[in-house]
């Protein structure tokens, strides 16, 4: 609506104004009628995202809790297979200073023994005696400031020192190897290099030169050299080391001139070799691999020292013999289940409660009019018996939740264990008849410990088969999708539930935390409907139907007040003619 300044009942002492607001009252009231529609589809919309929200977070926490997906560093989740969970087995080490020890589900129960020969290492070499680095490279070489120093490490040139430059300040020295495109101009260079007199250049900015240094790979990608350098100015030594372990960590320098005098100064040893004053130059030095026996199997080599077989994984620390001990977790393997069917019967108390809930019919939205009339608690206690049953009997929640308690009894294509159904290892639905809407899972304690002690990996089978819908086997006469393990099951049909669900209402803002869920979850609605949801065209709708109305009032009102104005002219003519009158009898 437009407010209009407007004098009006001069004439006929008529309060024109109020009469006029008072009839467009009575027109306002189908305007807020749609406005009371499209907030209770804002609601509606809102409490689908909740719910949405809440099948999100109940699928990421409990695969966090599982095991069943990592985060990286840039906050990726990663998936991962039940396969490989590691708390479903306990193993233990008979001598921790040598390994620590954990297992996976594919580790088979017993007593392992193992003998560690050779701890895989690296290449270190370390300045044997004190050289002087505390000062800059022109005073600890004693050679002059415009002197260049030049070497290599790996196959990796650098260079150091006064390089030549143009005009411009670019550096064209061939020393450091100019990279050009086809235009001549220079774009990278092969050598990592300082620019500069070495009166102004210390060792700490050769260990950052070093340490920032990139090689080619091959696939033409640029690496890390793969070769740490540091120096200890509390010790005046100075260290290099490779980054990784194994037979193909490798350290070779090679060097001449000022470059040799350079590495010679700093009086790099591996223990043996570059000892009483000899030089390390073209010096191969290289890494070792752990060797180990495992079980009888001799000859074991690994480039680390964490060495994974048969699901055993051994962080090796030291060298000798010792044992494992692989065993069923039982209480942990129980724990996590009960974990996951607490979680699991909160959703369903929440869903069936959504279902349910009542309706209060004589409670709508309220107009802006009455909110100011009423007071902030008047006003929730108001919109939440007006929320209240938004979702009650719907439609897509019911057939979601429903969906994924018929799965539960459903037999699966690809289940090699021993188990088959939920029922089996001890797990079962609550009865409708207890009160509630039921659907919630209930748990013999007894009979899934046994369950898990029998057969834990036809258990973890059952609730964690990965699901294929193009695998189809004949079980008991019928052809059976893989539809995977009870676990998995109640994922992928909770997924689908909303996938519909925002189709029908959105996204709002989670798209992110949808996408974590499934990275492709969206893409029927982008390409489907735009990513314009049901609900979205509605209150769209609604809006426009708004502004049609608003538009149709400020019509009317200004309809009224011309009307009313011609009267009050009307009326104004008339009494100046009585006036007139008046005064020609009176005269």
């Amino acid at each position: 609506m437009y407010n209009t300044m407007r004098i009006t009942g001069l004439a006929s002492g008529i309060d024109t104004e109020e009469m006029i607001q008072n009839l467009m009252k009575a027109e306002r009231v189908k305007v807020d009628r749609v406005e009371q529609d499209r907030q209770t589809v804002l609601w509606r919309q809102e409490a689908y995202n909740s719910l949405n929200k809440d099948f999100a977070n109940f699928i990421l926490n409990t695969r966090k809790m599982f095991g069943l997906t990592t985060v990286s560093r840039t906050g990726t989740f990663i998936p991962n297979s039940y396969q490989n969970l590691n708390w479903i087995k306990k193993a233990t080490s008979s001598h921790e200073s040598i390994a620590a020890v954990s297992s996976t589900g594919k580790a088979l129960d017993g007593t392992y023994k193992v003998n560690v020969t050779q701890l895989a290492e690296g290449v270190s070499l370390a300045s044997g005696d004190k050289i002087g680095g505390n000062t800059n490279l022109k005073e600890m070489l004693g050679v002059n400031s415009e002197d260049v120093i030049e070497f290599t490490i790996n196959g990796k040139k650098i260079v150091i020192g006064n390089l030549e430059t143009d005009d411009e300040g670019n550096i064209i020295d061939d020393r450091v190897v100019p990279v050009m495109n086809e235009n001549g101009d220079i774009i990278d260079y092969e050598a990592a290099f300082i620019h500069g007199n070495l009166d102004n250049i210390k060792l700490t900015d050769v260990t950052k030169l070093i340490n920032s240094a990139k090689v080619k790979d091959e696939n033409g990608n640029y690496v890390s050299l793969g070769i740490k350098a540091s120096y200890d100015a509390g010790i005046d030594r100075f260290f290099l080391q490779t980054t990784d372990t194994g037979k193909d960590a490798k350290i070779e320098i090679t060097a001449d001139d000022v470059g040799a005098y350079f590495i010679n100064a700093l009086k790099l040893t591996d223990g043996e070799r570059g000892k009483n004053g000899s030089s390390i130059i073209g010096e191969e030095f290289f890494g070792k691999d752990a060797e180990i026996s495992f079980n009888g199997a001799d000859n074991i080599y690994s480039s680390t020292n964490r060495i994974t077989i048969n699901g055993i994984t051994m962080d090796l620390v030291g060298t000798g013999e010792f044992t494992i001990n692989v065993a069923t977790d039982v209480d942990s393997v129980y724990e996590k289940i009960e974990q996951f069917v607490n979680e699991y019967n909160e959703l369903v108390e929440k869903t069936n409660k959504l279902l349910g809930e009542k309706v209060y019919r004589d409670y709508k939205p309220l107009t802006s009019e009455q909110k100011k009339a009423m007071d902030k608690e008047d006003i929730e206690l108001w919109e939440e018996k007006a929320k209240s049953g938004l979702l009650r009997s719907d439609d897509l929640v019911g057939r979601t939740m429903l969906n994924v308690r018929r799965s539960l009894y459903e037999k699966s294509a690809g289940i090699e264990g021993a188990f088959k159904l939920i029922t089996e290892i001890g797990i079962s639905t609550e009865e409708y008849a207890r009160g509630s809407a039921g659907g919630k899972l209930v748990i013999d304690e007894q009979k899934l410990k046994e369950a898990i002690s029998k057969d834990p990996e036809g258990t973890m089978e059952l609730l964690f088969k990965e699901s294929n819908p193009d695998k189809v086997e004949t079980i008991d006469g019928k052809e059976v999708k893989q539809i995977g393990g009870i676990v998995t099951r109640i994922y992928d049909n909770l997924i689908a539930g909303m996938e519909e669900i925002i189709k029908k209402s959105g996204t709002g803002d989670s798209t992110d935390l949808y996408r974590n869920v499934k990275s492709n979850i969206l893409l029927d609605f982008v390409t489907e409907y735009g990513s314009v949801s049901l609900l979205d065209k509605d209150v769209l709708d609604y809006s426009r139907r708004i502004d049609d109305l608003n538009q149709m009032l400020f019509r009317k009102e200004n309809n009224y007040y011309a009307k009313f104005t011609a009267m009050e002219r009307a009326i104004s003519r008339m009494n100046q003619q009585s006036m007139w009158l008046m005064q020609q009898f009176m005269g």
